[in-house]
């Protein structure tokens, strides 16, 4: 374990901080001349985070493309509806006794209702209160790195590759077993870990020092909801990027994507 963090280490921490980037990133090299600079993106920001830093908006001007994991400036499918033939148990009662109270107050501190959330997947339930949490905490979408970061290639004509899509992310969302019950059920019994690790993150943005970087993020996952979520997700983008033509690219990835065991610095190295 400790070899694993002093190569991430090695990889995340420049030689020289003050010649370095002022954002979270590693530059790689693969096989076939192609060159990646992956930037550990933070899906929702504060208004502190915007504009981007100019030499990462003078990356991206220079690069033969961004790649992402999907484009969000386009429309997102929308979400399967319920089937009125089987309708879903209340969304208490899906979960284990144990979170059950923990369910109704995050619902009542973020102003969900839950009447509301009864009709829904369970998947979906997390991600409403997952986004409930970073909105209490001053983050809002449209000052996302990825967003951002989309919006500039966009405006200079640069290429935009999507590791995955909105479709197939939904489709991810649809193949956790029992309605992603366990998503939930990790939101909830992570929230407040949850909350450290974005402040974490907004820290490498807002106030870039390497040394920040070395500080552990506090596990916010289960090892099945990490399976699916990290680990086979770093596995096919390993494939898709090996497999990029020649160039020079700039790679806006989930900053959890870039930590943590398999990581995807380590599978590309």
């Amino acid at each position: 374990m400790k070899t694993l963090f002093r190569r991430l280490k090695d990889y995340l921490i420049p030689p020289d901080p003050q010649g370095g980037c002022t954002w979270p990133s590693i530059d790689l090299t693969l096989p076939g001349d192609i060159s990646l600079h992956l930037v550990g993106s933070i899906h929702m920001g504060s208004e502190a985070m915007y504009p981007l830093p100019g030499p990462l908006l003078e990356r991206i001007n220079r690069a033969d493309g961004l790649i992402v994991e999907a484009d969000i400036t386009r429309p997102a499918p929308p979400f399967p509806g319920q089937d009125p033939e089987f309708p879903r148990l209340p969304v208490s009662e899906r979960l284990p006794e144990h979170l059950r109270d923990d369910y109704r107050r995050y619902c009542e501190e973020q102003r969900q209702p839950v009447q509301t959330l009864d009709t829904l997947p369970a998947w979906q339930v997390a991600l409403i209160l997952q986004s409930a949490q970073a909105q209490s905490l001053g983050l809002r979408p449209h000052y996302g790195i990825d967003y951002q970061m989309l919006n500039a290639a966009h405006g200079q004509n640069i290429p935009v590759f999507e590791l995955e899509g909105t479709q197939a992310q939904l489709q991810m969302l649809l193949d956790f077993p029992d309605e992603g019950l366990s998503l939930l059920e990790d939101t909830l019994a992570y929230w407040h870990d949850n909350a450290r690790a974005l402040q974490i993150m907004l820290g490498w943005w807002l106030d870039y020092r390497p040394e920040k970087l070395a500080q552990p993020l506090p596990a916010t996952f289960s090892e099945q909801t990490y399976q699916h979520l990290m680990i086979s997700r770093n596995d096919a983008w390993k494939t898709r990027l090996t497999q990029l033509p020649p160039g020079n690219y700039v790679v806006a990835v989930g900053a959890l994507h870039l930590y943590g065991d398999h990581n995807l610095p380590s599978i590309l190295c």
